[in-house]
């Protein structure tokens, strides 16, 4: 059996090392951008689940070039992962928040050494005007990183997302269009939504194939504005999680790459639930289910018509 089929699901590593033919890594980047959702262009305070860093958890010190974060980048993954060749990859809040030449620049610094193969831009579906789009496909290996967390309007509008389900539409087509490879971020657990609800996104994303999926589970986080409801809502256990994933599983693309069934952020930012930081048993968990119930990923997928 090959990778793909052993796994039960699509592992985004497994891709990039059949695309590239050797082991790949994102290294991390902050460029130090901002949010519309952060500076009242939108709204202010960003999504209720996301603290001041913008939910980036790797604590890059933004006031190093990008160039020395590219090089501490690579020399950290060569040691621990014998890794040879590296996506660039901008996840701090919105990396399309500037003016073309302005990311045209800060984009271009991070091609600052051969063993960089391709670039991922973390951003928003409503801050990707097409001559950004333009700029991102030209480079080399070309992909976005949409947080959509959610298809339902209700869900986005609560959750202070500053955007509805048509806006993320839109852009996914115009990026693909361009040859951009798009990966959608999910959250999983989000309040007030029911199974069905999540799993309806799950169909949506498997209706539109597209490239790559991240999952998250609800997280509070300190200095987020979801903290204050800490008492209010219902997260998901790790088992319940586990399972909600696997049923998530079943109805996307097999040609769909996982980039993560769990995020795992810094502990001292990280209030509920306990069990969010032990990412490798939760993916040892959606393994096991997998395994024992005989599922594997897309087995209730349907194309398009």
């Amino acid at each position: 059996m090959d990778n793909k089929q052993e796994s039960r699901y699509y592992k985004y590593s497994d891709y990039l090392k059949k695309t590239f033919g050797t082991r790949v890594f994102k290294i991390t980047i902050d460029a130090g951008f901002s949010c519309p959702n952060r500076d009242g262009t939108i709204s202010t305070g960003g999504c209720i689940f996301c603290d001041e860093t913008g939910s980036f958890s790797m604590g890059h010190d933004n006031c190093l070039s990008i160039n020395n974060q590219i090089f501490q980048g690579i020399e950290y993954l060569r040691k621990r992962h014998k890794a040879e060749k590296f996506f660039a990859y901008f996840q701090a809040f919105t990396n399309t928040y500037k003016d073309v030449d302005d990311l045209k620049n800060i984009y271009d610094s991070a091609f600052c050494d051969p063993s960089i193969v391709g670039i991922s831009i973390g951003t928003r579906p409503d801050c990707v005007e097409d001559e950004k789009l333009d700029l991102i496909a030209s480079y080399p290996n070309p992909q976005i990183e949409f947080g959509l967390q959610t298809i339902h309007d209700e869900t986005l509008k609560f959750i202070n997302r500053g955007h509805d389900y048509k806006t993320f539409e839109d852009a996914y087509f115009r990026a693909k269009k361009r040859g951009i490879k798009v990966c959608v971020h999910v959250i999983l657990g989000l309040p007030y939504e029911t199974r069905s609800m999540m799993l309806e996104t799950a169909k949506k994303l498997g209706e539109l194939e597209v490239d790559g999926v991240k999952l998250h589970c609800l997280t509070i986080l300190k200095g987020s504005k979801l903290e204050k409801y800490a008492d209010d809502i219902r997260l998901l256990t790790e088992e319940e999680y586990a399972n909600l994933v696997v049923d998530f599983f079943e109805y996307l693309s097999p040609d769909t790459t996982i980039h993560r069934i769990a995020g795992s952020g810094l502990r001292s930012l990280t209030v509920l639930p306990n069990w969010i930081n032990h990412k490798f048993h939760t993916q040892n968990l959606v393994d096991r289910i997998m395994w024992e119930k005989n599922i594997r990923q897309g087995d209730k997928f349907k194309l398009r018509s």
